[in-house]
């Protein structure tokens, strides 16, 4: 069997967000379009996605959540994470409050802590990786206390939301491209703290231009071609990378995380963090989403291009 060019995390986020969600995330691993899932353990049906994880052999990690619904620890009344009525600010509100400065790190790392935790309650070990819920994990003075986390748990992987190619997605409308530039801009100043602190991430991340009513079997090929492009040098010389020890001597393929969020859409006033689910979770971009990864042209191409299905747990 030849080598692969190309190991591929595709990790099916927000596992737990209602059992539709979950089900249509399971239904999407056994066709073989995902091979990972990142789970909300503060979302509503977090428990049912465990079971179906172990029940099915899913890897799983944690998806952190600092932005939707209920906080995990119990010690936050009245904290900086949340408004008036006890939630968390919300995807754009969390940043508002933590650029200005309001913000307590301690209370930051206590959630983590708790997220983390649960995690362990309904999964049974340690997240084999740990990344944020709407990018948070890379926001200012949050990576600093986020890799300090993974550090003490001795969590490995997380996510570094660096696309290449980004920048010529022209069909991204302009408010989704100016919040991805913004992204990147965040996850190229937190290579130092994450690298500092030991924490590893695959060569190349793709999935911002690849969400919802943008995925495509077309897209998909293109964000991928760049992963295929990617040289053994290229990788040695990146900034990136934290996920191969390669030297130029040994054969070691490109390792690539694609983030997807397919499911089957959520009803009204079911499923979410404690708030009800969104619109996002409402759309017929997850069910979209998910039979384009299951598509047999998608599964082809992995075959034809000698790109490799797997899991964190894998590298």
């Amino acid at each position: 069997m030849p080598q692969p060019k190309v190991k591929l995390v595709v990790t099916g986020d927000d596992f737990g967000y209602c059992e539709r969600r979950n089900q249509g995330i399971v239904d999407c691993f056994k066709a073989g379009g995902i091979s990972n899932v990142s789970l909300l353990v503060n979302a509503v049906s977090a428990e049912h996605a465990a079971e179906l994880a172990k029940r099915n052999h899913i890897p799983i990690g944690l998806h952190a959540n600092l932005s939707e619904g209920l906080p995990v620890s119990p010690a936050l009344k009245g904290s900086t994470l949340l408004n008036k009525d006890g939630f968390f600010h919300g995807k754009m509100g969390f940043r508002e409050v933590l650029q200005s400065g309001q913000l307590k790190t301690s209370e930051v790392e206590a959630e983590l802590r708790a997220q983390v935790n649960r995690f362990c309650e309904l999964v049974g070990h340690m997240p084999y990786h740990m990344d944020g819920h709407q990018h948070v994990h890379i926001l200012p003075e949050v990576r600093v206390v986020f890799a300090q986390v993974l550090s003490d748990f001795g969590i490995t992987y997380t996510r570094v939301p660096i696309e290449p190619g980004l920048k010529f997605c022209t069909f991204l409308p302009p408010r989704l491209r100016d919040f991805n530039a913004q992204v990147e801009k965040d996850a190229l100043e937190s290579i130092e703290v994450f690298h500092r602190h030991g924490i590893r991430w695959p060569d190349v991340y793709l999935g911002l231009s690849t969400m919802g009513k943008n995925m495509s079997v077309s897209n998909l090929k293109r964000a991928l071609g760049f992963t295929l492009e990617a040289s053994l040098d290229d990788r040695v010389t990146s900034p990136l990378i934290r996920s191969n020890d390669a030297t130029t001597d040994s054969y070691c393929p490109v390792t690539a995380e694609l983030m997807v969020h397919p499911g089957y859409p959520s009803q009204p006033h079911q499923g979410g963090c404690g708030e009800g689910p969104d619109d996002f979770s409402q759309s017929a971009d997850r069910l979209h989403e998910l039979n384009t990864l299951r598509d047999p042209l998608v599964l082809n191409y992995y075959r034809q291009q000698g790109i490799h299905l797997c899991a964190f747990k894998d590298f």
